[in-house]
């Protein structure tokens, strides 16, 4: 298994040499061979273990013996205790989940902390088979079928190819001790209840049932990585990236017998759950949303425009001082004194600086707002109604500021200027105001 583990590791992470790796070690036998087996080759390893503290007396037996196994080995190590009932009760999670964040967190931190490169897991093929089963029977699309990625971003499972026979196997040659953890024997958990009950059904029926199984994995992720091609190139066809927005053509998009699957590969990764709401939005009434946590989707006539959600409150204001030449959030501003004027646009602004009374007030519009338009003579408008007739989106609309002096609008930001403020022959000085 040794060679075997070598040539794998040379193989499919050439990158790893001469780089600093931690090991995640809970003392149990799959980690345990996988830290002998990296203690045969010319690596730099130190040692990762977490005490989530769910299993009383057991949990520090288990930090001891890796306590005593790294300093008979001479094996730097950094241990960590976690109050992890504590953290799911606080934050509402199952323990599983708890310690899984807590224990990626604390891993992150020391990666940056300690300057080390890389760390390694020991998730082997079993883990891969039990991983595929909880997937396929919750319901899921090709990223759960294809099981335990073998490095995502900075954690590398290297004994993925190898089973847990395997594994056992190599440890009883070599007298490798480890610890056993109680609650692996419980069917309180489902991956417990498909390792003991489902798994060795499946390979009685076929005892080469992993040799197989990942066959169809690696057939698997073949068609993922096909998928993902496809979904990039119809991508660039269907939809145009404005700033944080992405719009979505649905012209384009319906020309598609399956656009469904595309804005699954889309948008799966902005976190959206309620896909049918979002397949509706594509027939759907102008104006309707689907909203993840983080994003929404909007209907916009013949458009799906994905944004993030506005972590600024409708009604937070932000005052601009006489002395402020510069104005940094939530617009990028410049103000400025001039002579005279140049062509003016929708991005910049001549007014009346006599007539502006400080602080200015930047702020989201609100739905009774009227103003009257540069150019149009002294008569009001509604800021809505001039909102349709640029036909802008509920996003672009909720994307507005106006700037106000007095409560007086004196420029819907990048849209329109108001009269009142506007050059006159008798203007003494004139502020320009332009947004970057």
């Amino acid at each position: 298994m040794l060679l075997k583990f070598q040539n794998h590791i040379i193989s499919r992470f050439p990158f790893l040499s001469g780089k600093k790796l931690f090991l995640a070690v809970s003392g149990g036998l799959d980690s345990m061979v996988l830290l002998h087996l990296l203690e045969q080759l010319p690596y730099e390893i130190a040692v990762l273990h977490c005490n989530f503290q769910l299993r009383g007396l057991e949990s520090f037996e288990d930090q001891k013996f890796i306590q005593e196994y790294c300093l008979h080995n001479n094996i730097q190590v950094f241990i960590t205790q976690f109050d992890t009932e504590a953290f799911a009760r606080d934050y509402k999670l199952s323990t599983q989940v708890a310690a899984r964040e807590l224990r990626y967190s604390w891993f992150y931190e020391l990666l940056e902390e300690k300057n080390f490169d890389y760390i390694l897991t020991a998730h082997h093929a079993d883990d891969n088979l039990e991983t595929f089963i909880i997937n396929l029977t919750r319901g899921t699309g090709l990223d759960g079928l294809t099981g335990i990625p073998e490095q995502n971003d900075k954690i590398i499972r290297p004994l993925l190819p190898f089973s847990r026979e395997e594994i056992l196997k190599y440890a009883e040659e070599n007298t490798i001790k480890w610890r056993e953890d109680s609650s692996n024997a419980s069917n309180k958990y489902l991956r417990n209840k498909i390792r003991h009950d489902l798994v060795p059904v499946l390979k009685e029926i076929n005892p080469n049932f992993l040799n197989a199984f990942e066959k169809t994995q690696s057939y698997l992720q073949e068609s993922k990585e096909m998928v993902e091609d496809a979904s990039i190139m119809v991508y660039q066809q269907v939809a145009k990236e404005a700033g944080e927005d992405i719009h979505f053509d649905l012209n384009q998009l319906k020309k598609l017998p399956n656009y469904k699957s595309y804005l699954y590969q889309w948008l799966n990764e902005f976190g959206f759950s309620a896909w049918n709401d979002i397949y509706d939005l594509v027939e759907g009434q102008s104006g309707k949303q689907v909203l993840s946590e983080e994003f929404r989707l909007l209907k916009n006539r013949e458009t799906l425009i994905l944004s993030p959600v506005s972590e600024i409150s409708e009604k937070e204001e932000f005052q601009i001082h006489e002395n402020e030449t510069e104005v940094n959030f939530p617009l990028n501003l410049k103000l400025c004194q001039v002579d005279d004027i140049t062509i003016d646009s929708n991005r910049t602004i001549f007014v009346d600086a006599e007539k502006i009374r400080f602080p200015l007030i930047l702020r989201r519009w609100n739905e009774g707002d009227v103003f009257q338009p540069f150019g149009m003579n002294g008569k009001s408008k509604k800021v809505s109604k001039l909102f349709k007739d640029e036909k802008l989106s509920l996003i672009e609309k909720e994307k507005t500021w106006i700037l106000t002096s007095d409560n007086q609008i004196v420029w819907i930001v990048g849209i329109r200027q108001d009269e009142r403020f506007r050059i006159k022959n008798t203007t003494n000085k004139i502020l320009k105001i332009e947004l970057q």
